[in-house]
């Protein structure tokens, strides 16, 4: 397809995402929850489908040379399909905001305010890799009332629309209104751009990707758009930490799964407790397979390779740590605002004055008190799912659940006030 082809077909799709959108607001919850049980059992019925369109994106995934972790997160079984449909289960039982009541109050005048959440409306998510996406995000989606366009990227395209195919014909066969989960069936650049420009038909872009995907969407937007570029997340020992307890944190935020965003990237420690802590956690890494990188203070104790300014701001998703010693709360919450992405950051300390100061000082979406930084999650805080992590400041930050996927409105009623 030409660029202008391109654009016409996403236009026609943001046109049909605005009218199915006004249809889903008034679905009620118990007529949501059917459909989307009926789409979990549709993507079950299409297993054997999906791993066949699935074993052309890993055959043209091998002959590209993709990477085994790519491949990986690419690939779809039995046990994955599974999966995927109990995820949209999960979604089904989770409680509905929408119409939720957040505050109400009554004016000396009589009129009777509420703020209810409402659907945002319609959403267009461009995302890479994993085919679970196209599922995980439109049942979010769906179950917040809003209808979504997804674009996903051209390694997974075959498992997308085969996954898409299973949600859209269950769906509707138990009242999905039409085109409200779309899939952008072709996988030519431009249609980002396309989507992009569609302000007039969609409220918001979420894109799930690396970082060179979220700059070409933050550039060529012309809506909203809620990102998070890195995950450069930091957890910082502090001279009152208790030592056995921030061994055991660093080892899990960094190896547990060390290619995600919520990954550690930067240890920070106390110079009072360096000489005692850093062998220590030093060797616990070591042991997982951890490249460590130290700055010369660090250096002076354990054996490591030496760490550049370059590496305080890099986000390895690897098995690689950099470790800086600092001589207080002041210096580690400097570095951290600093060098950080503002994701995730955590205080290692028995002193709660301090864990206090951190977590209100240190500028992320998620500051934590004695806990790894791998429980920065939707479904690790209780969400249940989530549609990504954000790390804006509008809007939605953090973990975004169900009701991070919601507007607002005021609701205003009275008996026939009029202002003097």
């Amino acid at each position: 397809m030409n660029e202008g082809e391109v654009q016409a077909a996403v236009e026609v799709m943001a046109r049909q995402a605005r009218a199915a959108a006004l249809k889903l607001s008034q679905l009620t919850t118990e007529q949501k929850d059917a459909i989307l049980l009926a789409m979990a059992a549709g993507l079950r019925a299409a297993t054997v489908e999906i791993i066949e369109a699935n074993a052309k994106d890993i055959a043209a995934g091998e002959e590209k040379g993709l990477g085994k972790a790519m491949l990986d997160r690419l690939r779809l079984d039995e046990v994955r399909v599974d999966a995927i449909a109990g995820g949209i289960e999960q979604v089904a039982a989770l409680p509905d905001p929408v119409g939720a009541v957040m505050e109400k109050w009554e004016r000396p005048n009589g009129m009777r305010l509420e703020q209810v959440r409402v659907p945002i409306g319609t959403i267009g998510i461009i995302f890479e890799s994993r085919p679970n996406v196209t599922s995980d995000a439109a049942a979010l989606c769906f179950k917040t009332g809003n209808a979504t366009i997804l674009r996903g990227g051209s390694e997974a395209i075959h498992s997308n629309r085969a996954i898409a195919k299973a949600l859209q014909e269950s769906g509707a066969a138990a009242g999905l209104p039409d085109h409200a989960i779309q899939l952008v069936p072709f996988t030519d650049r431009s249609s980002v751009t396309a989507l992009c420009q569609m302000d007039q038909w969609l409220d918001v872009i979420i894109p799930r990707g690396g970082k060179g995907l979220i700059e070409t969407v933050v550039a060529q937007a012309r809506m909203p758009v809620i990102k998070h570029y890195d995950g450069i997340c930091h957890v910082y020992v502090d001279a009152a930490a208790e030592l056995e307890m921030a061994v055991s944190l660093v080892v899990n935020s960094k190896t547990q799964k060390p290619g995600v965003c919520n990954a550690l990237e930067t240890l920070l420690v106390h110079a009072d407790v360096a000489d005692a802590f850093l062998p220590m956690v030093a060797e616990a890494l070591k042991a997982k397979g951890v490249e460590l990188r130290g700055c010369d203070r660090t250096r002076a104790v354990i054996d490591c390779s030496e760490a550049t300014d370059e590496d305080w701001g890099t986000e390895y998703l690897d098995l690689i740590l950099a470790i800086k010693v600092v001589d207080s709360l002041e210096e580690a919450v400097e570095h951290i605002n600093t060098h950080g992405s503002h994701h995730t950051d955590c205080i290692v300390t028995a002193d709660e004055e301090t864990a206090e100061g951190f977590l209100r000082s240190v500028d992320s979406a998620c500051v934590f008190h004695n806990v790894s930084t791998r429980f920065a999650d939707g479904e690790e805080f209780g969400f249940g799912a989530e549609i990504g992590i954000s790390t804006e400041k509008l809007h939605a930050r953090g973990p975004m659940g169900l009701r991070e996927l919601t507007s607002y409105q005021y609701r205003v009623r009275g008996d026939g006030q009029v202002r003097g």
